[in-house]
């Protein structure tokens, strides 16, 4: 029988932090998607992976945490706490209106994108909600540049002649089809530890 983490004790959580420790750090995970520690680039890119796959919240009060199972710390979120890195299928596979879109996201894992729950920013990026089921979530993740040039791939025109305004009249869209389904994201929430 394996040896249990300490971060499977029902306290884990509410452990103080080691002696002359303090659970706030200085790590930063920068809106670029690139961690920083006392205001310096985490240049380890093994160090910083798997910082991606330890970001997680608080379950008492929904901070961001950064927690590998044996300890665990507070960091700040510029942005978005993860991050669209690409899709799939990849750029060389062929594309039909039916073709699933999957995102790959900062911490390695993969799941199927939900047009229903893409936002964008103010500065035109967008996010999508994912891991609805991981402990704290749902989360938002942030579309890398790659990543949302290649959604492009994925959309097709919406041949629809246009909606009827309030006169009745037909009114041009302009709109787009992702999976047959009219793909027009919504403003983004901006609220803290959102």
């Amino acid at each position: 029988m394996g040896s249990v983490k300490p971060g499977e004790h029902p306290e884990f959580f509410r452990f103080p932090a080691p002696e002359g420790r303090s659970r706030e750090s200085t790590i930063v995970l920068k809106a670029d998607g690139h961690f920083e520690h006392e205001g310096a680039r985490v240049e380890h890119r093994k160090l910083e992976q798997a910082m991606h796959t330890w970001v997680s919240r608080h379950p008492d009060n929904g901070r961001y945490i950064l927690t590998n199972g044996y300890d665990w710390t507070y960091f700040t979120v510029e942005d978005a706490p993860f991050f669209v890195r690409h899709l799939l299928p990849a750029d060389d596979v062929a594309i039909t209106d039916d073709t699933p879109v999957t995102l790959v996201l900062s911490d390695g894992t993969e799941e199927q994108l939900a047009p229903a729950r893409v936002t964008v920013g103010a500065d035109g990026a967008l996010y999508a909600s994912v891991k609805a089921a991981a402990p704290g979530g749902p989360f938002e993740a942030k579309f890398t540049r790659h990543a949302q040039t290649s959604l492009a791939r994925f959309l097709r025109p919406d041949d629809a002649d246009g909606e009827r305004g309030e006169r009745g009249e037909r009114e041009e869209t302009n709109s787009v089809l992702l999976n047959h389904a009219r793909f027009v994201p919504k403003p983004r929430d901006i609220s803290p530890e959102k």
